[in-house]
C-alpha cells in the first residue's frame, strides 16, 4: 500500500490490474478503449464499492456482461489481503467489501498517524479570489457565503499538498466610489446644519447641482453606516480641518473625492474585522485603485491589441468576446477615451498571472453569471489556458425566519449584514455560520434557517457533529486514554463496529475528492453520515466501553480515538470548533 493513498485509489488500483488480466484472454481489446470506475455500493448490503465494469464493456469485449462479472469477480477473490467478500450481482455488478484487518492497518497508518490525506503528485500554485465585496459598506450575507466556501475550499486545497494565496479585491475606484463619497459628504454637511434634501435625483443631473444644492443621489447609499462614518470624521481632528477649509473654499467635487476614499477605508476596516470574526484571513488584500494610478489598466490594451482581438467601433475600442462564447462584444475603452469596468477586469487578472499562478480561481456573486465569458475570453487572449481559469458562482441566500423570507437591499440602509448574522446567532455565531453557508453546494441557492440555526439541539447540524465529538471525549474521560491496536484487531466486528471502521477509513478520500472539484457541502455531507454512524455503534450495547471487559474496551477505545479525530479535523476543516465538553450530549 502506497503511503497516503484514498482507499477508493487502493481499490481502484486492484480493479484495474484485475482487468488487465481479465483481457489477457481477449487479444483484439485494448486496454485504453475500457472504461474503469468504481463508486460506492448504493446499497451497503451489497459491500463497500462496487463498478458496472462488466455492462459498460460487455460490447467491447463480446461477452455477455453476467460471464464478465464471473471471470472479474474470480480473479478479484484472489485479494484476500484486501477484500472480506468480492461477488457481482445482475445484471452485472461486482460489489467489494473490504477486510476488516486492511481497515485497521489503513485507520493506523492514516487516521492514526496524523498523515490524513493523500497529496497531489504536482502542487500548483493557486490564487483564490473570493468575497471581493465592494467597500461601500458592511459585508452581506451573500458575501458570508462566500467567505466561508472560498476559505474551506482553500483549507481542502491546501490538505492535499496546493499552495494556495487567499485574495481579496477591492474596487475602490469609479462611480459608485465616488457615490459613496458625495453619500458621505452629504451626512457630514448635514452634521454641520447645511441641510440637503432627500430628493431622488434624475440620472443626468449635473453633479455640480448634487453636489452644490447638497443632494443625495438616486444612487446614493442610505444606510445608518454612512451616518456613522460621517460623524466619526468630523471627529479625527485632521479631516475635520481638512473638510472646514475645503467647505469654505467650496470645493465639494475634491472633497467628495476624499470622502470616498476615507469611507472606503473605514469600511475596509469593518469588513476585515467582520472576516476576522468569522474566522477568514486572506493573504493578499488588492486595491483596483493600484492598477489605474499604476498605467496597468491601460497596458493591458496593447496586449489585447496584439492579439487581433480589438476592433474600432463609433469611436470605441470594443473586445471581440464573442469568439469565446459571449452574446455580444464588449467596449472596452469608451469613446472619450475613458477605461470600461471590464478593462480594469482583465488587468487584474494578468497581474495575477504574471505573479505565477498556475490556476486562477474566482468566486463570484449570483449577478455575475453572464460576465464570465468575457473574463475568460479576455484571459486566453493573453495567452492564459482556458482550463485554469475557473470562475464558482455563489448563488442567492434566503434568510428564513418561521418560514419566511427576510427582505434584504443595501442602499436603503434596510438590510441584513453579515455581523448582524453573527450578532443574531450568539456565542455560537462563527461556528453555525460557516456550517449553514457550506451545507449546500455553491451553485443552488441556500435557504438559511434561522430558527434551526439558533436551536441548540441535536436538531441543529453543527451540535449534532460537535455533540458528537464531545460524546467521544467525555467516554475518554470515563474509561480512560489507554487503546490498543492489537486488541483492537482481535474485537469481534458486528456490523455497527463494521461500518464505522469504514466510514473512517473514507474520510481522506472524501477530503481528497472534495478538494479536488472544490464542493466543500460534500464535507459537510459526510460528516453529518459519519457523526450518524458513530452515534449507531455508541448506542449498540455491545460497545458501551465502561461495561465492556479490559480487551475489549481497549480495541474499542482505538476505534473511538479514530472517530474522534475524524470529526475533529472534519471540523478544523470547515473551520468550526471541535468543543470537548457540551451541556447537552445526551
Amino acid at each position: 500500500m502506497k503511503e497516503n493513498e484514498t482507499l477508493k485509489q487502493i481499490v481502484f488500483k486492484t480493479l484495474e490490474e484485475s482487468v488487465n488480466l481479465l483481457i489477457g484472454s481477449f487479444p483484439d481489446v485494448e486496454k485504453e478503449t475500457l472504461k474503469i470506475k468504481i463508486e460506492y455500493s448504493r446499497d451497503e448490503k451489497f459491500g463497500d464499492y462496487s463498478t458496472s465494469f462488466a455492462l459498460e464493456n460487455s460490447k467491447l469485449l463480446k461477452r455477455n456482461p453476467i460471464q464478465v462479472s464471473k471471470e472479474l469477480v474470480e480473479i478479484l477473490q484472489k485479494r484476500t489481503e484486501l477484500f472480506e467478500k468480492v461477488d457481482f450481482t445482475p445484471p452485472g455488478f461486482v460489489n467489494f467489501r473490504i477486510s476488516t484487518s486492511f481497515l485497521l492497518n489503513y485507520i493506523e497508518t492514516s487516521i492514526l498517524s496524523g498523515n490524513y490525506f493523500p497529496k497531489v503528485d504536482l502542487p500548483l500554485k493557486i490564487n483564490l479570489e473570493f468575497v471581493s465585496a465592494n467597500p461601500t459598506g458592511p459585508l452581506n450575507i451573500v458575501s458570508a457565503r462566500a467567505a466561508a466556501n472560498g476559505d474551506v475550499m482553500a483549507s481542502l486545497l491546501k490538505a492535499i499538498g496546493h499552495n494556495v494565496d487567499k485574495e481579496f479585491y477591492i474596487n475602490d475606484y469609479g462611480n459608485q466610489v465616488f457615490l459613496l463619497g458625495i453619500s458621505t459628504l452629504v451626512r457630514i454637511r448635514e452634521l454641520k446644519g447645511q441641510e440637503g434634501t432627500q430628493q431622488e435625483t434624475a440620472d443626468d443631473t449635473p453633479i455640480e447641482v448634487v453636489l452644490e444644492k447638497n443632494i443625495l443621489p438616486a444612487e446614493g447609499y442610505r444606510g445608518e453606516y454612512i451616518k456613522d462614518i460621517a460623524s466619526a470624521l468630523l471627529k479625527d481632528p485632521e479631516k475635520n480641518v481638512t473638510i472646514e477649509n475645503l467647505l469654505k473654499q467650496k470645493k465639494y467635487k475634491e472633497l467628495a473625492e476624499l470622502c470616498a476614499i476615507w469611507t472606503v477605508e473605514k469600511n475596509l476596516i469593518w469588513q476585515r474585522k467582520d472576516l476576522d470574526t468569522f474566522g477568514v484571513e486572506f493573504d493578499n488584500y488588492f486595491n483596483e485603485r493600484t492598477l489605474h494610478e499604476t498605467n496597468k489598466v491601460l497596458s493591458v490594451m496593447k496586449d489585447l491589441e496584439k492579439s487581433g482581438k480589438i476592433f474600432q467601433e463609433d469611436g470605441k475600442k470594443v473586445f471581440r468576446s464573442t469568439e469565446y462564447g459571449d452574446d455580444k462584444d464588449r467596449v472596452v475603452i469608451r469613446d472619450d477615451g475613458r477605461p470600461t469596468y471590464l478593462l480594469a477586469d482583465i488587468a487584474y487578472h494578468k497581474d495575477k498571472i504574471e505573479r505565477g499562478y498556475d490556476r486562477i480561481y474566482d468566486i463570484w456573486g449570483p449577478d455575475h453569471h453572464g460576465y464570465i465569458a468575457r473574463l475568460s475570453g479576455a484571459v486566453q487572449s493573453l495567452g492564459y489556458k482556458k482550463e485554469n481559469f475557473k470562475v464558482i458562482i455563489s448563488q442567492q441566500v434566503n434568510l428564513l425566519e418561521s418560514g419566511q423570507k427576510v427582505k434584504m437591499s443595501k442602499r436603503a440602509g434596510s438590510f441584513q449584514t453579515m455581523s448582524d448574522l453573527i450578532g443574531f446567532l450568539g456565542k455560537h455565531g462563527k461556528d453555525v455560520g460557516r456550517y449553514f453557508f457550506v451545507m449546500r453546494s455553491l451553485d443552488a441557492p441556500l435557504d438559511f434557517d434561522l430558527d434551526l440555526a439558533k436551536d441548540e439541539s441535536d436538531k441543529n447540524p453543527v451540535f449534532y457533529l460537535q455533540y458528537a465529538h464531545a460524546r467521544i471525549c467525555s467516554i475518554f474521560k470515563e474509561v480512560g486514554n489507554e487503546t490498543s491496536k492489537e486488541a483492537a484487531a482481535i474485537l469481534e466486528m458486528s456490523e455497527e463496529r463494521k461500518r464505522l471502521l469504514f466510514w473512517i477509513a473514507k474520510f481522506p478520500e472524501e477530503i481528497f475528492d472534495s478538494a479536488n472539484v472544490m464542493e466543500p457541502h460534500r464535507v459537510t455531507n459526510y460528516l453529518q453520515n459519519f457523526a450518524k454512524t458513530f452515534t449507531s455503534f455508541y448506542l449498540a450495547k455491545d460497545n458501551r466501553l465502561k461495561d465492556a471487559s479490559p480487551e475489549v474496551r481497549l480495541g474499542l477505545a482505538r476505534i473511538c480515538l479514530a472517530a474522534k479525530n475524524v470529526l475533529a479535523e472534519g471540523l478544523r476543516l470547515i473551520g468550526v470548533s471541535a468543543p470537548e465538553r457540551m451541556e447537552k450530549e445526551n
